[in-house]
Parts: structure tokens; sequence; C-alpha cells
């Protein structure tokens, strides 16, 4: 089988899994999971030189993964709650992924509107922590504002009542395309990253320790085996399936989340800062962000029994951000003016005793290990996938007794990478591979692809 560079495992996914498929090879680390949770570890490992196989079984961020709220951010919400830990690691996060993938991250203005002297006190103190907390790595200073300059920077919020604003800085992100560009960093740090590969078992050796997965190519249903000294599952809401597979009859490790988004026409919001509604009646904050030329509206909070590849949005759900929406905006939306909608599903860990509402889980991650030495990873957001990665392959470097090598992510740079990126360019999310596209489109449609593949 001929070796095959980066770019034409990308093109070509039968060539790239007949060389997979075919290497006798054992992998260092396989990580189960294409979301940005395991694209994170997969990444973190392959940086340290460790050989890794990340299997995912549809799309890489099929799932939650491509249907987040579009913002990497500190968690303004998670600040109200007391957990002042995780908005720490998240506002690092935050900058360290404004720093890396500076073509798919931005700053984005938000405001919060505020009614009543009491909350304008309230979220200026507040807003000024959060700036406190992420110290450099901020990415601009909170200000209260005027009523006027509220309205002329928020067109289309209700006035009547209105005492300003608090103005504050958080990224912005295009989430489904920082998974593939990580995917694409994968393989270009000699890593090994396949999609529609779905795990269907776990191998175990004599001493009934994980030592391998079997999977099946949902394309053509052939089955093959990959072994591993380490296996992660980091499958999100599946990771109980994974778990099942290690020991049947296992306790459930997570509970899930249904988040619902939708999407308007700019006429109801038409501004570029994002609005903030710091409380809902569920206990949330609802976001309204520029988003291509729209505005996406959300989320919220669901508790689901069953977590599936293509999750639906409840008519409630729908009703309720768009009551909440509209008590703040001059034009009303209604269910008629709904321009799409996209559902996700959150994996929090379980809480350990009582009754708790999603809202209040923590979204801090958990590793735990499994007797037979499976790893398995809970909770966690998009702003923090690279820590996750690097906790994750720290944890296994000690478990399993190996040398720790020092992570390599903090500054390494994601596929793409490109400074000053021109925002209203409609292929600003390409990055440096912006100019390569614009090849393609113009007849050269083969600028990717290896001359031995072309030929092969």
């Amino acid at each position: 089988m001929q070796q095959l560079t980066s770019n034409d495992k990308i093109s070509n996914r039968k060539l790239y899994l007949q060389m997979l498929t075919s290497s006798a090879d054992s992998y260092d680390i396989i990580v189960i999971g294409g979301g940005a949770t395991g694209l994170g570890i997969a990444l973190d490992a392959t940086a340290r030189g460790y050989k890794t196989l990340l299997l995912e079984q549809a799309d890489f961020a099929k799932g939650t993964s491509s249907r987040s709220t579009k913002l990497v951010h500190g968690g303004v919400r998670y600040l109200a709650q007391g957990d002042v830990k995780l908005v720490r690691e998240a506002s690092i996060e935050r900058g360290l992924l404004h720093q890396n993938a500076p073509h798919l991250v931005k700053d984005q203005t938000f405001i919060v509107p505020v009614y009543t002297l009491w909350d304008s006190l309230k979220y200026t103190i507040g807003l000024k922590l959060y700036d406190w907390i992420a110290g450099k790595l901020g990415l601009g200073d909170s200000v209260f504002i005027s009523k006027k300059k509220t309205l002329s920077r928020m067109p289309g919020i209700l006035a009547k009542g209105l005492k300003g604003g608090v103005s504050y800085h958080d990224g912005q992100f295009d989430d489904s395309r920082l998974a593939i560009n990580l995917a694409q960093s994968i393989i270009e740090n000699d890593g090994d990253a396949i999609n529609y590969v779905k795990v269907i078992n776990l191998l175990k050796d004599e001493n009934g320790n994980v030592n391998g997965v079997l999977a099946s190519d949902t394309e053509t249903g052939e089955t093959f085996s990959f072994k591993a000294k380490a296996v992660v599952n980091a499958t999100g809401v599946f990771v109980d399936d994974i778990l099942m597979m290690d020991k049947p009859g296992s306790d459930k490790t997570i509970c899930v989340s249904q988040g619902v988004h939708i999407v308007l026409n700019k006429e109801f919001y038409p501004s570029e800062e994002a609005l903030m509604i710091p409380k809902t009646s569920d206990g949330r904050v609802l976001f309204a962000v520029p988003w291509h030329h729209k505005v996406v509206v959300g989320t919220t909070d669901t508790p689901i029994e069953e977590a599936s590849l293509e999750p639906h949005a409840l008519e409630k759900e729908i009703s309720f951000i768009l009551q909440t929406a509209g008590a703040y905006l001059e034009k009303k939306p209604k269910r008629s003016d709904v321009l799409s909608v996209f559902a996700g599903l959150r994996p929090l860990a379980a809480p350990q005793k009582g009754e708790q509402k999603t809202k209040e889980i923590s979204r801090s991650h958990k590793i735990i290990v499994s007797p037979s030495h499976l790893f398995t990873i809970l909770g966690g957001k998009w702003t923090t996938y690279r820590k996750m990665g690097e906790d994750m392959v720290n944890r296994i470097e000690k478990d399993l007794g190996w040398q720790h090598i020092k992570p390599a992510t903090a500054n390494l740079s994601i596929h793409g990478f490109e400074k000053n990126m021109d925002w209203n360019d409609p292929l600003y999310f390409y990055g440096s591979d912006a100019k390569l596209i614009r090849q393609q489109m113009n007849g050269d449609a083969n600028v990717w692809i290896s001359e031995e593949l072309k030929n092969s």
C-alpha cells in the first residue's frame, strides 16, 4: 500500500481507510468520538508524539459540537453560580483559542440591557469581576453605557423602562469548522482521524484490560480491529453505550440536556453587537447573536431521556425562546418568522445525590477510569476542549506509568491559521485555505491531491 500524504488522507477516505486497516501496527492511544472532546484529546496526544487514532461514527462534530451558540466564552452564567474555577479555566482557554485559531475566533461585543437601577449595579460589578478573572487573556473591558448609547448600539431593543446597558466582551467562533480544522491538524501532525467508522465492541487482553476496539465501516459494513495501549471513550452523550461494552449493566454516568436555537432575520435585531438576556423564566441566560447576516437566538435546557444523533426541538422550546426574546425586542418574532431550528444534546455528569436541575449541573469535565483501564471523559464544553485533551493524556500517562511528555497544544496553531481576517469575506472561515478554495472554484479542482493519488 502506497504511503499517503496528509492531503491524500483528507481527500480520499477509501484509500485512507485501506491504509489504516492494512497496517498491523498498534497505536499508543485510540480515541472514540470525533466531537470537540475527542478531537482535543487526539490532537494533544498526537502533538506529544503518541501514535494516535481517532474514530468517529458519523461526521466530525455531527452532534453536540456543531449545534452550539457559536460562543467561546468564560461563562457568565457559571460566575453567577459561583463556579469561579470553571470561569477562570474557560477564560484562559478562550484566550488560547483566539490566539491559535484567529481565522475562526473573534472578539464579540455583548450588551446586557438593564431596566432597573439594581440591575445596572449588579451587572456592572459582576462583569467587572468577569474581566478580572480573565486577566491578560481578556478580550476587552466591560463598561456601563447610557440609555441613549444602548439604543443606538442595539436597534430593535425594547426602549420602555430602559436604564442603559452593560457592554462586555466574549468570543464568537465557527464550531463545525473548528472541528474540521482540528481533524486536519491531527493528520498533519502524523496522527490518524477518520469518520464513519463506528466502534461496536472493545477488545481485551488475557488479564481483562482493554487493548483495542472492534469497529465497522458504516458505509460498507466491513469490520476490522485496531489495537492500542490505551482506549479513550470521548463519545459525549453516548459514553454510557461504550461503558456498557466494557461492563454490561454499568450504572448511568451522565444525564442528557437538550439545547435549542432558532434563526431569525436581522430585521428583529439589526445589530452587530450580541444581546445577552441575563435571567430567563427557567433560570438560564438567553443570547441573540449576529451570525452570517442572520440572528441565532438560544438556548434552552430540557432534560431528555434518550440520546440520538438527530435530536428534535420541541415546540415548547421554540415558544420559550420566542417569548423570552420577544420581551426584549420592539418587534416580536412569531413562529412563522423562524427560518431554521437546530437542537443539540449536552452530556452532563449525572448528579450523585438528590435531585438537581440540569441547568445547575457543573459543566466542568470529569475523567473516570474503569478497572479494565478504559478511560472515559464526561461533561465539558467547547471552550475548554484543549484543556480536556491535556488533562486526559496526563491521566493516561499517570495511570499507565508512562513517562510524562510535556503538553504541546497551548501554543499550537490550528490548521487554517490566518491573522487579520476580513470577517465580511464569505470564505473567511477557511483561513489560509481560502486561496486554495478559490483556485478550486476557478476550475483547478485537484490542487490538494498528490500526483501519485491522481494516477492511482
